[in-house]
């Protein structure tokens, strides 16, 4: 399950984390942002409308890899799986949780914030994880200080990333991706700037 998360996370650098309060927004949204260059999407479970737009964007967009974020419980896992997702994000772990990923056929990237819990997860197998919230737990010489010990380990930091430090991120051999939501911030979203979202994605897919 862990190869075909890294398949998903290796395909975009930049992986925009998205809130959609409109389910018709979904689609413009995501068509948007893959013909800027991201094609691996986030969206949050944060909205009545997300579930949904899971579901719409997956079955329009089957080149695009769609993923839920803010995955808490064995509940979210199952609708996450229901909904057509191809991976599953969550901010931190609890063995509830872990045990409903580990029952479905969808991959988890679970989510961390220091050495304990990154050593817990590989214990049971995740060597790919979500460091979040990113800059709040250390940022850059957190990652820096953790990749000695813990070198198997790749993360995803979510949380604080933007284009003033992407790269900084980037350039971390345990960092695979990141995760920010400045491309599709909730503003443009409302005001159907796909445009503008577009070009901010061209910019990021360049990272």
């Amino acid at each position: 399950m862990q190869e075909k998360l890294a398949e998903v996370l290796e395909q975009a650098k930049v992986i925009p984390v998205l809130v959609i309060d409109d389910v018709e927004d979904a689609l413009p949204l995501a068509e948007a942002l893959v013909e800027g260059g991201l094609n691996v999407l986030e969206i949050t479970l944060r909205t009545e409308a997300a579930l949904a737009a899971v579901e719409r964007i997956a079955k329009q967009l089957p080149d695009a890899h769609i993923g839920t974020g803010t995955v808490l419980s064995g509940e979210d896992v199952r609708r996450s799986e229901d909904a057509g997702a191809s991976f599953m994000v969550s901010p931190g772990t609890t063995e509830q949780l872990l045990d409903a990923a580990e029952s479905s056929d969808v991959p988890l990237l679970p989510g961390v914030a220091n050495p304990s819990e990154v050593m817990r997860l590989l214990e049971r197998g995740y060597r790919y994880q979500k460091f979040f919230p990113a800059q709040a737990a250390g940022g850059v010489p957190m990652l820096k200080s953790i990749g000695g010990p813990l070198a198997q380990v790749r993360f995803c930091p979510t949380g604080g990333v933007s284009p003033n430090n992407a790269r900084d991120y980037l350039a971390l051999p345990n960092v695979i991706c990141v995760g920010g939501s400045w491309m599709a911030a909730v503003n443009l979203v409302r005001e159907k700037r796909w445009a503008e979202i577009t070009r901010l994605a061209k910019e990021a897919a360049t990272l």
